[in-house]
């Protein structure tokens, strides 16, 4: 019997730093792939990839743009998480229906629930 195990990754570069954006996509498809649970949680700066048409904006090398990457993801089983909080954060700059419809969105003590169930925690 294979365990399951879980992995949280947590996004808070936003597209100014596209580099560090394609990471926990690429690292929790590849987990999804193994069998494992993955989600992907995005706050502070993370949200704004998010953000309708943003991630559309952004691609690096020979990789599809940040978009495709978080659509593949999605529809993958990983679940995309977007910070409550942090839509206040940025004080009605941005809104929930700004969002892209896959991701889910969750407060600040979901985030610590899944940091203290997962087996794995990643920061980007």
């Amino acid at each position: 019997m294979t365990t399951v195990n879980k992995i949280l990754y947590v996004q808070t570069s936003g597209t100014d730093t596209p580099e560090r954006l394609y990471s926990p996509l690429i690292l929790a498809q590849t987990a999804k792939a193994m069998g494992q649970e993955a989600t992907v949680y995005f706050l502070g700066l993370g949200l704004k990839n998010l953000v309708k048409g943003e991630a559309e904006k952004v691609k690096i090398g020979e990789f599809p743009t940040l978009f495709e990457v978080l659509k593949q993801t999605a529809e993958q089983g990983v679940e995309i998480m977007a910070c409550q909080q942090s839509l206040q954060l940025f004080g009605g700059e941005i809104k929930a229906e700004d969002l892209v419809d896959f991701a889910k969105i969750a407060g600040a003590a979901t985030l610590n629930d899944l940091a203290l169930d997962a087996d794995a925690v990643l920061t980007f």
